[in-house]
């Protein structure tokens, strides 16, 4: 049997009853403007000790000062930033994976052969930056939410791909296998 020729970059599919390699076809994160904030709360607190340093009233003192906005930036910089960066999204050939969590890690996964349902939901904000939330339901586990992913449209259409994709084969791999032509 000949493997059939791939047209528009797609990937050649696997002989029948062949185990078919699992591969990345896209990993991202959420969309970055909900750092928007935390940007812009750096920049106040650098222009405000670069401000008040040596220029304090007479109590307070420049450490002091380091120390408060050592807090602010821990607070409000740092740990939305790591909220915003521990949170991964990865879809395979075979399935969509969410992990998340800095310190204890969580992990969920969809199995696109198994086939689910994808609702997109664009507020007024997600339209202006190009990105939306998805919801994807099998009907049988609490529903996978990719919240605030760029690129939402491209997302959507490589997922209904990969479950058509493995409904496909999974469908060809139930089939029985034609018998053998007599060899002599």
């Amino acid at each position: 049997m000949t493997q059939p020729t791939s047209y528009g970059g797609r990937p050649f599919m696997p002989a029948p009853g062949a185990p078919a390699p699992e591969l990345r076809v896209a990993q991202f994160r959420g969309h970055a403007r909900r750092l928007t904030w935390s940007a812009l709360v750096l920049i106040a607190v650098a222009g405000a000790c670069g401000w008040f340093y040596d220029n304090l009233p007479a109590p307070f003192e420049n450490w002091m000062m380091f120390a408060a906005a050592g807090v602010v930036v821990l607070l409000l910089v740092l740990l939305p930033f790591f909220a915003w960066w521990s949170h991964l999204y990865t879809i395979t050939t075979r399935r969509v994976i969410e992990r998340s969590g800095f310190l204890a890690r969580r992990r969920r996964e969809l199995v696109h052969v198994r086939g689910y349902t994808i609702q997109v939901r664009r507020g007024i904000l997600q339209r202006m930056w190009g990105a939306g939330t998805l919801t994807l339901s099998n009907g049988v586990d609490q529903p996978m939410r990719l919240a605030n992913i760029p690129s939402v449209g491209l997302v959507h259409e490589a997922l209904v791909d990969q479950v058509e994709v493995n409904q496909i084969l999974a469908h060809r791999d139930a089939q029985a296998l034609p018998p053998a032509p007599p060899t002599e």
